[in-house]
């Protein structure tokens, strides 16, 4: 439930704080004076598209707040759950703000916590339901009144059942499709894939084997000159004249001299000993290297062809030899399908005859749920018109069996009506007329009252077009279903307002030399004041006084008994007469 709505800087709104209360709450004012901005700011609130236009003038930026009382709403709390969203005192604050510069970004948090406009979309869907007359206008779509229908019947879970099932067939039959196509392809190609693979297959690639095979010919094309230097580094080392190993030898008898008279030069000893071991070590290592250089035109004409065999086969597979190989790995994969399709095939067509089998299963049971709830949605819908002034209104959910079973089902839904005697049933956009609309709407909200679990309605003037013994009705069908939730209504109706538990006015002024709106709870005077001023009297006079009193009088008795005299006057369980089987509906 929405206790308190908090609103600054928005369009013509300076700041403004909206209590509210459970049962009905209604918002009244002259036109113009701010009401459906409020409502504007509310679907700001709940994630709708946030423009820097919305923000007051003068103002840097507008912000919108929010606090709502959860009570026992486990699917919420869920909800918040799996966002990562912490409410553990059962209140909820949400809270949207826009900067007033173009290139600037909305901003949301949920108590206290960062969110995108997506999480604030999808909390406050969970939260807040609007309804105009453009939402009344949803209810011509199809998928909107499947909907209806599977709540009524409590059909939900089937009908995400029914979603599964025909999500899991949608998935055999592509894996079908993908496999088919992939054998076909395979099939195409199997002579170049043989090739393929057989060519990679007995090259015998190795990784690192170019820079193996770069190395090898480098030496066996320079090995005369390899020994030839190799040889001289041997003979300055160690040769028989003048030789680097020879000079060294002759600094042996003085540095042991020195050792001799003055012990603290060990160290230079130690250096000596370790140059002499290291040339001694490196003569021995070149000249074995010498030893290891072979010239072999024989095999250096084998690296060559190696070497030629390995760039070609890098340059036509993918420019390494990894991904040569795995050229070659995926050749064998694809020739290998041609002998695993067959097999793989049959136990892909085994998924898709169980799938096709539980998505009928699963669709025969919401059909069954819809066929039973909708002669039964019927006769409630039929019973609400009376008391919504359309006394000669019948409706009919008619379930139209679809050529093939979708995710939505194994039939359509659509309701169709006869607002006047002597007419046929047509669909729902064929004669009904916005204020009609608004009002088969109404009839249904009051029936999902008890199975809607969205805890507050916004009814946006979904009176407009209709007036008198109609408007208490309309009231008396809201404070119904503000039984079962917090209903917000947005309306120009006294017969409306009077039927209020909870009473707002919006007025129009100016602060600073720019229009702003200002909100007041009403009681008492003040409230008797505002209904005279709706019934369209002089608000100061005795007379419209006293209309309005028994205006709110009317309204407080009419609303206790409206929803006893509808369900003592609605019918039983029998069909009625002249009505359209929800199986097979009436043509024309």
């Amino acid at each position: 439930m929405l206790t308190e709505l908090r609103i600054r800087n928005f369009a013509i709104i300076d700041a403004v704080v909206l209590p509210l209360a459970p049962g009905l709450n209604v918002l009244s004012g002259e036109t113009g004076a701010g009401k459906s901005i409020i409502v504007g700011a509310l679907g700001l609130l709940v994630g709708e598209r946030a423009t820097a236009d919305l923000v007051r003038p003068g103002a840097d930026r507008a912000v919108v707040e929010g606090t709502f009382e959860l009570g026992d709403a486990p699917d919420l709390r869920t909800l918040l759950d799996e966002r990562g969203i912490d409410c553990d005192d059962g209140v909820l604050v949400l809270k949207r703000e826009v900067p007033a510069s173009a290139g600037g970004r909305a901003r949301a948090w949920i108590n206290g916590t960062a969110v995108t406009a997506s999480v604030l979309a999808d909390v406050g869907r969970a939260l807040i339901n609007v309804h105009g007359q453009h939402e009344a206008q949803s209810l011509l779509d199809p998928a909107a009144q499947r909907r209806i229908l599977d709540a009524f019947a409590g059909a939900q879970a089937q009908a995400a059942a029914v979603a599964r099932a025909h999500g899991a067939l949608a998935a055999a039959r592509h894996a079908v499709a993908d496999l088919v196509a992939r054998r076909d392809a395979a099939q195409k190609r199997a002579d170049y894939l043989q090739h393929v693979a057989r060519e990679i297959t007995e090259a015998k690639l190795v990784e690192g084997e170019e820079q193996k095979l770069d190395d090898e010919a480098r030496r066996l094309a320079h090995a005369e000159e390899l020994r030839s230097l190799a040889g001289e580094v041997v003979g300055a080392l160690e040769g028989e004249d003048g030789t680097v190993l020879g000079t060294l030898g002759a600094l042996h008898k003085p540095l042991a001299a020195l050792q001799r008279i003055d012990p603290t030069v060990a160290r230079l000893q130690e250096l000596y000993d370790a140059a002499f071991y290291a040339l001694e070590e490196l003569s021995r290592e070149v000249q074995a290297y010498g030893e290891t250089v072979e010239h072999d035109p024989a095999r250096l004409a084998e690296v060559e062809r190696r070497r030629d065999l390995v760039f070609r086969l890098v340059k036509k597979y993918g420019g390494s030899i990894a991904a040569a190989l795995e050229t070659g790995r995926e050749a064998r994969a694809e020739l290998s399908l041609l002998d695993s399709a067959a097999l793989d095939l049959r136990d892909l067509d085994e998924s898709v005859s169980a799938a096709e089998a539980a998505l009928k299963e699963a669709a025969q049971a919401l059909t069954k749920a819809r066929q039973k709830a909708a002669s039964r949605l019927e006769r409630e819908v039929e019973a609400q018109f009376p008391g919504l002034g359309l006394e000669d209104g019948r409706f009919h959910v008619v379930l139209a069996a679809r050529a093939e079973t979708g995710a939505a089902g194994a039939e359509d839904v659509e309701y169709r009506v006869s607002l006047n005697v002597g007419h046929d049933a047509r669909p729902l956009s064929r004669v009904a007329s916005g204020g009609e609309l608004a009002r088969v709407m109404l009839a249904l909200k009051a029936i999902l009252a008890a199975v809607d679990r969205v805890p507050t309605l916004i009814f946006d003037e979904v009176d407009a077009g209709i007036g008198g013994k109609v408007g208490q009705q309309v009231g008396d069908a809201m404070r119904g279903v503000a039984a079962h939730h917090q209903v917000f209504a947005i309306t120009h109706l006294p017969q409306i307002a009077s039927r209020a538990h909870h009473h707002i006015r919006v007025r129009k002024g100016a602060k600073d030399g720019v229009t702003t709106a200002d909100i007041e709870v009403l009681d008492g005077d003040a409230r008797v004041e505002e209904i005279a001023r709706m019934l369209g009297g002089d608000a100061d006079s005795a007379t419209s006084r006293a209309h309005a009193r028994e205006q709110l009088a009317a309204g407080a008795h009419g609303a206790a008994g409206a929803g006893a005299a509808r369900a003592a006057s609605k019918p039983a369980t029998a069909p009625r007469a002249g009505g359209t089987s929800a199986r097979s509906p009436r043509r024309g």
